[in-house]
């Protein structure tokens, strides 16, 4: 386990740029041209910030993020 000390402002980038990288991988995952392994490796990726974004981020906030857990070819 590790800790961070960060400012509020740091906090509020910090919560910005995760938000914005998860909003980037739901519109990769949306897109049928991606093979498997890159499906794949995004969803891992998706998976790994959202439980990241899931520390700073209000119940609201993250209610927009909820993936159901079914993988399309």
């Amino acid at each position: 386990m590790m800790g961070l000390l960060i400012s509020p402002k740091e906090f509020m980038e910090l919560e910005y740029l995760i938000r914005r990288e998860l909003e980037e991988m739901l519109l990769d995952l949306e897109d049928r041209r991606l093979d498997g392994l890159a499906r794949i490796a995004i969803e891992e990726r998706y998976q790994l910030m959202f439980r990241l974004y899931a520390r700073v981020a209000s119940p609201k906030e993250l209610a927009r993020f909820v993936r159901k857990n079914k993988r399309t070819p």
